[in-house]
């Protein structure tokens, strides 16, 4: 059995280098110190922003400042606790960042309020009147769009103070996740044992062909969940009371036009993604998960087996080295500005590969302004894992754009549309791997590959938005949130979705405690939207070639100058048309009809 490495067994080489945000954990405590310094250098405008539209200006550009280094300390202090969670010492760093993000919140809090109460028509006066101003356009007309739900200064401020409560329902998840959960090894069927962890298991177990220890990995890490489910329900129940109560307080219709607010999206835009992909994808998703039991001579098909190579013995492995090449080849079209960021990344100790004790689950990406960004995954060996750095780096590519041709007001657009960019990296990694290959083996690997991507964004992550729009709609009407209420509800989702091609036992509904997005607002369906988009733009790519690609990178640099709308629009695809929605559905379908073809 091989044991998880502690952090400092883990070679350097393959980690993040923190250093390029501090030297060390007291200069980051310097500049903890610093930060707080500089909080009056804001707080001395409260009371004067209606004054002149230079003094507004001179507000904005400190707060500004301000907030570059905040981004600084803050993420440095939250990829410490994502490298290892065990750590006494960053779990401190993380509750000190906690408590410093608060009391920032509440001494700023007044800037939106002393903005949102000036007269009518005092705004776009300071706008025309000075053009330095221009610069915080679209946050300005952002605070005022917001000016109906805003509460009163006391209050708005009273409850900025109480930010580092209000997250601890994200803290506890994701702190249980990381420290306390531990899992019972497993044998693979040579009678060889595993450790299992939550990293390993989604990145690793649950896709190897071995029924046995996959089987075994999936029950091994459904007993924890049980074990923890009643702590997790309580947990999730407080963030969605926390939620609704707001949306209430605020004067919001309800609790999803106000987590839809901030995205710059309609209910239609919402609700089209989750209806027309359920009903149109279900059909084909079936289809492949019967293709995969009939293939792979399963008895039975569990959730568990969902994601099982089609091909086990056709498995390509690949290096870190090979993985970057790969990529880096794959992007070229995007240009040379593009790819040169990408280059630096992986040359550079931007990522963070390899599991250890206390290391955060999943993979994300987070981009510091003025930094560059940092990648964390779990490298498996695999060419499912190049995908998964190519996802990442979509992210990376698009931040290291928007930071570089943006202010830090302007560099995040809607997260609607944050998903596009990594999903599109995707893509065009697939496109250019069919190019390069006439072997049908590698054809139908890599049209796995493609399918994978889909499953994660119009399936995972899809019907977890599912769970969250019938949660939500449950706690509106006065139902006490609980495990046994969420894992019916999960049952019921995963259950009407895959019919009888999958078998939907226990373990399976108790997957509602896999993911940390149920904390970020409505951030799971979002997938699907980012998608859906770079869907239709990797076509436009395939057949316009550098005209198609240029105005692609172009969209990255607009930042979040735009609304998400209108930068899909910009790379010419319509989301507030169902059209793209089933053009991509379709697509996907097609993918499964060759597939179908392969095995025949």
């Amino acid at each position: 059995m091989t044991e998880r490495l502690l952090r400092h067994e883990v070679d350097m080489e393959h980690t993040w280098d923190l250093s390029d945000l501090y030297a060390s954990d007291a200069d980051w405590e310097e500049a903890v110190t610093s930060l707080l310094a500089l909080l009056p250098s804001v707080t001395a405008f409260q009371g004067h922003l209606g004054e002149s539209a230079e003094q507004l200006f001179q507000c904005l550009s400190a707060h500004e400042q301000l907030m570059e280094q905040f981004v600084r300390v803050s993420t440095y202090a939250s990829l410490r606790q994502s490298e290892d969670g065990t750590n006494p010492a960053n779990q401190a760093n993380s509750g000190k960042m906690a408590a410093v993000s608060a009391e920032m919140s509440a001494g700023l809090a007044f800037i939106n309020s002393e903005i949102a109460a000036l007269p009518d028509g005092v705004v776009e006066n300071f706008l025309e009147e000075y053009p330095e101003l221009s610069v915080y356009r679209k946050s300005l007309q952002e605070i005022l769009d917001y000016k109906p739900y805003l509460l009163s200064p006391q209050t708005e401020a009273t409850l900025a103070s109480l930010g580092q409560a209000l997250n601890g329902p994200y803290l506890i998840y994701q702190r249980g996740k990381s420290a306390d959960m531990q899992f019972r090894a497993v044998k693979d069927s040579s009678g060889a044992e595993h450790t299992v962890s939550f990293a390993l298991y989604e990145d690793v177990y649950e896709f190897t062909a071995d029924t046995e220890l996959r089987r075994n990995a999936f029950d091994s890490f459904a007993s924890t969940l049980r074990q923890y489910q009643n702590t997790f329900a309580a947990t999730y129940a407080t963030e969605i009371a926390k939620q609704v109560a707001l949306a209430r307080l605020r004067g919001f219709p309800s609790t999803t036009d106000m987590l839809l607010h901030p995205q710059q999206v309609t209910r239609d835009m919402y609700e089209n993604l989750l209806d027309i992909i359920q009903t149109d994808l279900a059909p084909h998703m079936r289809r492949l998960a019967r293709l995969r039991q009939r293939v792979l001579g399963l008895e039975t098909m569990r959730h568990c087996d969902l994601k099982v190579p089609l091909d086990p013995d056709f498995n390509p492995q690949t290096t870190i080295s090979q993985a970057s090449q790969l990529i880096i080849d794959a992007l070229e079209v995007l240009g040379p500005e593009y790819v040169a960021n990408i280059r630096t990344g992986l040359s550079s100790r931007w990522v963070d590969y390899v599991d250890n004790v206390g290391k955060g689950t999943g993979a994300f990406c987070s981009s510091p302004y003025g930094v560059h960004p940092f990648i964390l995954l779990t490298w498996g060996n695999t060419m499912r894992s190049t995908f998964v750095l190519a996802h990442e780096l979509g992210h990376a590519g698009h931040f290291a754009l928007a930071n570089r041709y943006q202010k830090l007001s302007n560099t995040r657009p809607s997260m609607y549309f944050i998903e596009a960019p990594s999903t599109m990296n995707e893509m065009l990694l697939a496109d250019h791997i069919l190019a390069q290959t006439t072997d049908q083996r590698m054809r139908r690997w890599v049209i796995s590959q493609l399918l994978g991507t889909y499953y994660h964004n119009y399936v995972t992550h899809l019907l977890e938005a599912e769970l969250q729009r019938r949660v939500y709609t449950l706690a509106e009407a006065g139902k006490s949130i609980t495990a046994s209420l969420l894992s019916a509800q999960k049952g019921d989702v995963l259950s009407s979705f895959w019919g009888d091609a999958v078998t939907i036992d226990e373990a399976a509904s108790l997957t509602w405690m896999r993911q940390p997005h149920y904390y970020m607002g409505l951030y799971p369906y979002t997938y699907s939207a980012g998608l859906t988009a770079s869907t239709a733009i990797a076509k436009k790519i395939r057949e316009e070639g550098t005209p198609a690609a240029e105005a692609w990178v172009n969209v990255l640099k607009q930042g979040g100058t735009k609304s998400p709308l209108e930068l899909m629009k910009m790379a010419g695809v319509d989301m507030s048309k169902p059209g793209p929605i089933r053009e991509a559905v379709a697509y996907v379908g097609s993918l499964i009809d060759e597939l179908e073809r392969s095995f025949d």
